[in-house]
């Protein structure tokens, strides 16, 4: 198994922790791994992307041109990056800021409205993680065990105690994320 993913937004989204928080947990499970981040010099506010490939198997090269799941948080990465879907990928979308929906008929496409939700439920700082439940739900590349560990790993401890915000973000995003 491999799976090639792109995670797209503006800087401050958590972009690039949620795809790390993803690659850490690949590792805990024994995978292979990359993570591969790219952002301009603004970052908060600009744009920002990260390649991750999770496989059972050695990954060969970290830069693709198509990806089996893409994710985008805003127009301008939908926009560049709905092209870039595998023909029978997946393309998942936070409805927030979306104003001209994807089109692609021969991919899977779920909409996630994590950022409403995230506001309702004053959960913004784990807005990204809803996000990553989302994706765990439609493709379960690595174990919400394994993404509980890896948050252990890569936050700080100051911030340990923001675990189980984290976890119940992850199960709402598995909860309130719609095929379209």
């Amino acid at each position: 198994m491999t799976h090639e993913i792109i995670i797209s937004g503006f800087g401050g989204q958590g972009v690039l922790s949620m795809g790390k928080i993803l690659a850490y947990s690949g590792l805990m499970e024994d995978k292979e791994v990359t993570w591969m981040p790219a952002y301009g010099p603004e970052q908060r506010g600009g744009t920002a992307n990260v390649t991750v490939i999770v496989s059972d198997e050695p990954v060969s090269s970290p830069i693709l041109s198509s990806y089996d799941s893409v994710i985008v948080l805003n127009q301008p990465s939908l926009d560049k990056f709905e092209p870039k879907v595998k023909p029978g990928g997946t393309l998942i979308y936070d409805g927030n800021g979306i104003n001209n929906p994807p089109k692609r008929k021969d991919i899977h496409v779920y909409r996630i409205d994590a950022m409403d939700v995230a506001a309702e439920k004053n959960m913004i700082k784990v807005f990204n993680m809803i996000v990553l439940g989302g994706l765990l739900k439609v493709h379960p590349i690595v174990s919400i065990e394994s993404v509980l560990k890896a948050l252990r790993k890569t936050l700080p401890e100051r911030h340990h105690h923001l675990i189980p915000v984290n976890e119940e973000a992850i199960r709402l995003g598995m909860e309130i994320i719609k095929e379209q």
